[in-house]
């Protein structure tokens, strides 16, 4: 776990994990902000799994979520009158830190220069040039001059984006491509419902994004914020801009564990899991090895949602064990 000093009483970092805890209050640090919604990655520890271990440390935890690269006004002063309150050192978190330290340059003018904020984020790790331009021109993100420009741009790395890049290429090996994705790491996400069962473990659905990027396209480590298609525009993390001729979008879907009340504050625990996060299934196939007598429940929610035929597949694939095993009888 690395934590990017920005100021003497603030730090940002990537997602921590429970693991990361105990290391966090050992550098020193009173207080830990996540501006991260949960949900927003399949790896993602919840919220209230981190509060509930940070409290029992003596850490003071607080959740302020932020839309990716969607920073507004009223994000600023509640980021801002957060940290002035919490004790100090704060560790503020998010996806990659860049929405963390993105609300600090936001709200520091009234305490440093600009060119003291661009200084400030460059010795932490972070490019916040466009974040400047934006408060130079109030609060106004250019598109006139982009800061990137490609022929064929693909928003999301997951199996969509990069089959998408793989079959282009294949096509006209000579196109320019980009794929903007913020994840260093690619999941194989319907292999979960196989970790669920036991049949695969869940290092086998893990390889690194660098690794799933076709020959010859290119990788933008950032996160997709808005369109602008009458300009071409997309606007990343940030506040830069990229130009673009074409534009394909394959981000995929949010999970939003909190459209089921308490359902955050259980997953993981008390026999209550999920084939769609990684460190869910092994969970999963647990309970599946455990469960003697007495019922199970399968769920499945109406559509939208990422798999149709993961909660059926979770279903099906339990009872093949619980019957091999007499578990059940038909």
């Amino acid at each position: 776990m690395t934590f990017k000093r920005v100021t003497p009483e603030l730090s940002v970092s990537a997602q921590i994990t429970l693991n990361d805890l105990q290391h966090i209050k050992e550098q020193g640090f009173k207080s830990i902000v996540c501006n991260r919604p949960d949900g927003e990655g399949a790896d993602q520890i919840s919220f209230a799994a981190i509060e509930k271990q940070a409290n029992n440390l003596g850490l003071n935890c607080h959740y302020l979520p932020v839309v990716s690269s969607k920073v507004t006004d009223d994000d600023i002063k509640n980021f801002e009158n957060i940290v002035r309150d919490l004790p100090k050192p704060v560790l503020a978190y998010c996806r990659t830190g860049t929405r963390s330290i993105t609300l600090w340059a936001m709200s520091a003018p009234k305490t440093y220069s600009y060119e003291e904020i661009l200084n400030l984020s460059q010795k932490a790790g972070y490019d916040l040039s466009g974040v400047i331009r934006r408060l130079k021109n109030n609060g106004e993100t250019h598109t006139s001059a982009p800061d990137f420009s490609y022929p064929i741009v693909i928003i999301g790395a997951g199996a969509g984006g990069v089959a998408v890049a793989a079959s282009i290429k294949s096509r006209s090996p000579e196109s320019d491509i980009v794929i903007i994705e913020p994840n260093e790491i690619h999941y194989y996400q319907p292999g979960w419902t196989l970790v669920g069962r036991g049949v695969f473990t869940p290092e086998q659905t893990v390889k690194t994004t660098a690794s799933v990027i076709p020959n010859g396209v290119k990788w933008l480590k950032a996160a997709a914020a808005a369109f602008i298609p009458d300009e071409n525009v997309v606007i990343i993390d940030g506040c830069r801009t990229v130009k673009y001729e074409h534009l394909v979008v394959c981000p995929g879907i949010k999970l939003d564990w909190h459209k089921i009340d308490g359902l955050s504050e259980t997953l993981g625990e008390n026999g209550v899991t999920s084939n769609y996060r990684y460190d869910l299934a092994p969970y999963t196939w647990e309970l599946v090895q455990n469960l003697k007598h007495g019922k199970a429940v399968f769920s499945q929610p109406p559509m939208p949602i990422k798999c149709a035929g993961a909660p059926q597949k979770a279903m099906y694939l339990s009872s093949d064990y619980w019957f091999k095993n007499k578990v059940i009888n038909t």
